[in-house]
């Protein structure tokens, strides 16, 4: 997010953390605790650059320590600064306490343009923050986990599990220290779709709620819906598809260079495609073009799913909005008075502290899987093939009926890595979304889920700090 002289984004949570604060009663002196930024660590390092030596300005800003390790994301941007990496840290750790992974949150960021660097020189600016990193003990598996973000991927985890594994030879967790990680280096399968699957999962659950949907005159369930997706990226793609495939209609894509709109429904695969051999969105054929990626925000649909950049939905078009829900995959697409408009419309805004929490979530998976030593379903899934094979030869002895071959794959199945780590991420976005609503239905003057979220982050965490005795 692009910070103004007059915008600061960690005043801005801290804002609407007071909004959610009034409707607790916890003291004043613990919500001050909750607030604050534990630990900002700000770097300047030395790399030469080809024949040059750059001064490269780096941050790890540890929010919270009511959990350990601190979790939070590493981002390469010319965009990072102090007040960014705070208010992402500070939004980590309500994230985490929402869906009821036990991290404390963190935020790191590098600010650079990767797109102007070799892999080479990517790695030693990688390596060094590592070291930087591990020199003040703002790194390890039980300290604080890093992970991709803007501008990062597994290849750079790779690169800060071998930095830190060089610098602690024997530790028998090391490959703890880091989530994002490539499966052949302790990664967990079903990263990629994470966040994605997330954000189905969640507004999933918020569509089959008989309350929710009378208020907003729209029938049970995703089926039928009609769904727009703004950004075609890793989140985007994946949104679009577990939509369509549980039956919505995709009616309309955008990305920065415009957008295509079906109403008969959109195959984000086919689009992706499309976009990849002719560079562009547009044109796509059986799609009407939209000339402004902005104009897909205002269609007539039920769903929307802004998944690509920040203040994409403000004060001047959110009027315009026409959609029932709002799913807010991407971080902050919605500004504060875009909030007010659709409290005052009766727009559903799913918010994105908790809905983009896929990630977090698989990440805490991986984090158990590196330190259990083993890979999820190893143990069990034989087994539970055998039983289930024998459970059905038993079943059609008794009733002299056979189960078709289709059905009998499906029963048969024991659950590998990918199947587990889908079924946790699942049960974790139900439950967050029940807990996030049980707020709100307790306290009729919680003017929308978005603050009935921080209220149910703040209650976690406070208690975490009061039964530590922290505050006697």
């Amino acid at each position: 997010m692009t910070v103004t002289e007059n915008y600061s984004f960690f005043d801005s949570v801290i804002r609407s953390f007071d909004k959610a604060a009034k409707f607790t009663s916890w003291d004043l002196g613990i919500l001050e605790q909750i607030k604050a930024c534990n630990s900002v660590y700000r770097m300047k390092f030395p790399v030469r650059i080809g024949d040059n030596i750059e001064v490269i300005e780096a941050y790890r800003v540890q929010h919270s320590h009511h959990k350990t390790p601190c979790k939070g994301g590493i981002r390469f941007s010319m965009e990072v600064n102090q007040d960014e990496v705070m208010a992402l840290a500070a939004l980590m750790t309500y994230k985490c306490a929402i869906v009821n992974v036990p991290f404390g949150g963190a935020k790191g960021g590098i600010k650079i343009d990767p797109k102007k660097y070799t892999a080479f020189e990517l790695e030693k600016i990688t390596r060094r923050y590592t070291s930087e990193l591990i020199k003040k003990n703002f790194i390890g598996p039980g300290t604080d986990v890093p992970a991709p973000d803007y501008g990062t991927g597994a290849r750079e985890m790779a690169w800060i599990l071998d930095t830190y594994v060089a610098m602690h030879p024997g530790e028998v967790d090391a490959a703890a220290c880091v989530t994002g990680k490539p499966v052949s280096q302790g990664g967990v399968r079903g990263r990629t779709e994470a966040t994605g699957l997330g954000v189905f999962f969640g507004i999933r659950e918020v569509c089959n709620m008989a309350s929710i949907m009378e208020g907003l005159g729209l029938t049970m369930g995703i089926a039928g819906k009609r769904v727009v997706v703004q950004g075609l990226g890793n989140v985007g793609y994946h949104c679009a598809k577990y939509f369509r495939e549980h039956g919505a209609k995709v009616i309309a894509i955008a990305e920065w260079e415009g957008a295509v709109y079906n109403q008969d429904g959109l195959n984000e695969e086919d689009v992706f495609q499309h976009r990849k051999a002719k560079g562009t969105i547009l044109n796509f054929p059986g799609g009407q073009n939209l000339a402004l990626n902005t104009d897909a925000l205002e269609l007539d649909c039920d769903i929307l799913i802004p998944a690509a950049l920040e203040n994409v939905i403000n004060g001047q078009n959110a009027p315009r909005v026409k959609a029932k829900i709002i799913g807010e995959a991407a971080n902050g697409p919605l500004t504060p008075e875009a909030d007010e408009i659709f409290i005052a419309k009766g727009t559903l805004v799913v918010p994105d502290m908790y809905l983009n929490a896929g990630g977090v979530t698989v990440s805490y998976f991986e984090w158990l899987k590196n330190l259990s030593h083993v890979r999820y379903g190893r143990l069990e899934k034989r087994f539970t093939e055998n039983m289930n094979k024998h459970i059905l030869g038993q079943i059609e002895n008794l009733t002299g009926k056979n189960v078709d071959a289709k059905e009998r794959t499906f029963i048969e199945h024991g659950a590998d890595e990918v199947d587990l780590v889908h079924s946790g991420l699942e049960e974790t976005m139900v439950t967050a979304t029940k807990e996030i609503m049980d707020v709100w239905k307790s306290n009729p003057g919680i003017p929308d889920m978005r603050t009935a979220a921080y209220v149910c982050a703040i209650n976690k965490v406070a208690t975490s700090y009061a039964e530590l005795g922290i505050f006697p």
